[in-house]
């Protein structure tokens, strides 16, 4: 009777064991699983992070060179306007010596 009981303590004993080492498998696959899980929204989360830097970067850029384009524009224009003044008074004046110069 207690060679039984021995021996179903024992069986007990080692199927605990063996319930025990299957559950310290288990969770470091799942923990594994866990960090590949991990790594693999990280990667992907600095791939968009990389994207929409990017996208930031030629949203700025682009916003530069349209205010580059847009001063100079601004510049040309001013040059012009200086221009067509200059011009302007030239051929008020030589109409006024033209007309002058016919009376």
């Amino acid at each position: 009777m207690n060679d039984e009981r021995i021996q179903q303590v024992l069986n007990i004993e080692k199927k605990a064991r063996q319930i025990h080492d299957e559950a310290v498998q288990e969770s470091e696959q799942i923990l594994l699983l866990a960090e590949q899980d991990v790594e693999s929204i990280i990667e992907k989360a600095k791939a968009e992070a990389q994207r929409e830097a990017r996208s930031l970067v030629t949203g700025a850029q682009a916003k530069e060179e349209s205010l580059r384009i847009r001063a100079e524009a601004e510049e040309q224009n001013t040059q012009a306007k200086k221009t067509a003044a200059g011009n302007f008074e030239r051929a008020v004046r030589f109409v006024l010596e033209q007309t002058a110069g016919k009376e």
